[in-house]
């Protein structure tokens, strides 16, 4: 799988791509993450991409020409499944979106600053917008980082155990049921019994029921 994203900040990414998961991924090759400047398609002499909006107000907007290069010019090497924009208005990011992102062979991210970009890149370009949730960020750099790690772990041969991310939390619109590990006494707080019994069977039935109280508790808007 291969990612572009466009940036104003390309430093920003140089942390959560170059550990963990997304570096492994990288590493065998299984996916190319690749950072494009939006300054460095800029026609202006100072490089500048943002000007004041139409019709007065505060802040500023990115501008067309940078940004329309740097996509015509990235869709002239490959096809793209989808060119997304991240942004506060856009359709609430979840497990279905990522588990679908996963099967794409090629995905431009961009991410905005500002007030936004100009609305005819988004009528243009866009064929996606994604919000990670009901806040605004300085930019769309975390967006970016956080789309890329929750689609790049679902890609076959990133993750070792493979069945692990099938059973996270959202993957069948329930939490994830409450997780053990040893010693199974700590300070005389003990786990459940169930877990020690070996019938595996009724382990499943019990981390169902737990899985089903607990979105029922929590999240009761996606319990199915």
């Amino acid at each position: 799988m291969r990612i572009d994203i466009l940036t104003l900040f390309p430093a920003m990414f140089s942390g959560p791509f170059d550990i963990s998961i997304i570096k492994r991924a990288q590493e065998k090759k299984i996916a190319e993450i690749i950072l494009h400047d939006i300054r460095e398609f800029s026609k202006d002499k100072h490089k500048n991409v943002d000007d004041s909006p139409f019709g007065g107000g505060a802040g500023m907007v990115m501008t067309i020409q940078p940004i329309a290069d740097a996509i015509e010019f990235l869709k002239s090497q490959r096809k793209y499944d989808e060119i997304i924009y991240l942004t506060p208005d856009g359709v609430k990011y979840d497990q279905k979106i990522c588990n679908t992102l996963s099967t794409f062979k090629n995905i431009i991210l961009l991410c905005g600053h500002y007030k936004g970009i100009d609305q005819r890149i988004r009528d243009i370009f866009i064929t996606k917008e994604i919000s990670i949730g009901d806040y605004v960020l300085s930019g769309g750099e975390l967006a970016a980082a956080v789309i890329v790690d929750s689609v790049v772990r679902l890609l076959p041969g990133v993750i070792s155990d493979e069945t692990s991310a099938l059973t996270d939390s959202f993957q069948d619109n329930l939490l994830a049921p409450p997780v053990y590990t040893r010693p199974s006494d700590y300070n005389g707080h003990k786990i459940p019994e169930i877990l020690l019994s070996g019938h595996f069977a009724e382990i499943d039935k019990w981390r169902m029921k737990q899985a089903c109280e607990k979105t029922k508790r929590l999240r009761p808007d996606i319990l199915k």
